[in-house]
């Protein structure tokens, strides 16, 4: 008979719940003290549930909960598991973090008494708190959701299907707001994407860099000893006379990459410099065979 593995909790994995709940805190602070009070519709369910709420008898929260409800359930039926029990868990929590807000902070208005200000300020704090779930492998639920079926069905990829979905709920503050709402609802999804991209993606991003260069035992001595990082040696041949050349290629941050550009430009500055963006890593080790 096969015995049923159970499931331990470890440690890391209460680590993991902290750190999404604190996470799931800040996107649902941005929520109530900025994106509320702004009075614009940005980019996610949150802001979809503000728009409902003026029609219909409910808070924010609760509608928020009721689209988040219906969502996971279509995502269930419709995509199968692909919905993890973080994004369950992160689309039940923001709603009751919205309840306990409006619970303690009743009729709240605004902190920043500027409708940009605040569409400034939610921006940056629901870029950080996302940031920290899509670096979990988790993510708030929501537009994420509606994401995956029309990336399913529709075959319209991630990262246009999410925008195209922000986009449609920032259209929607058409309904209840002005002409100005509409403006910065549309720019606060549009930059959102941005600044997400950034808190994502910007803290690791290093440059490659390529140099052909006549003083290239030079620069490679320079970059193990003096940045402390490694390089590689290709082999190159241009084009136009067949010559052969050694081209070294490192990859630096940006301290390592503006001292690596001061030493080449002295040393040769006629040395032929390529520079690539880099935002991510893998270094697989070889697997030995038996």
């Amino acid at each position: 008979m096969n015995k049923e593995k159970k499931q331990v909790v470890t440690p890391d994995n209460l680590k993991e719940i902290a750190v999404m709940t604190i996470a799931v805190g800040i996107i649902a602070a941005a929520v109530y003290f900025f994106l509320i009070p702004s009075q614009t519709s940005i980019s996610s369910v949150s802001a979809l549930a503000i728009i409902i709420a003026h029609y219909v008898p409910l808070h924010v929260s609760t509608v928020t909960m009721i689209l988040n409800v219906v969502l996971l359930l279509i995502g269930f039926i419709t995509c199968g598991k692909e919905f993890g029990a973080k994004t369950v868990y992160t689309s039940i929590l923001l709603p009751l973090y919205l309840a306990v807000f409006e619970h303690v902070f009743p009729d709240f208005e605004s902190l920043t008494n500027s409708t940009e200000l605040d569409v400034l300020c939610y921006v940056l704090v629901v870029s950080f708190g996302l940031s920290i779930l899509f670096n979990m492998n988790a993510s708030s639920g929501g537009l994420d959701i509606v994401a995956k079926i029309m990336n399913k069905y529709l075959h319209v990829e991630l990262g246009k299907a999410m925008s195209i979905s922000g986009m449609c709920v920032a259209l929607s503050s058409a309904l209840i707001y002005d002409k100005k709402a509409v403006v910065l609802s549309v720019l606060g999804t549009y930059f959102n994407g941005i600044v997400l991209d950034h808190f994502i993606f910007g803290q690791n991003v290093k440059r490659r860099v390529c140099i052909i260069t006549k003083y290239e035992e030079e620069v490679r001595r320079f970059i193990l000893h003096e940045l402390h990082s490694g390089a590689t040696f290709y082999e190159a041949v241009g084009a136009y006379n067949m010559q052969k050349y050694r081209e070294i290629i490192t990859i630096v941050d940006k301290n390592e990459y503006q001292k690596l550009m001061n030493y080449v430009s002295k040393k040769d500055p006629e040395a032929f410099v390529t520079v690539y963006t880099v935002s991510d890593m893998r270094y697989r080790p070889k697997v030995k065979s038996f």
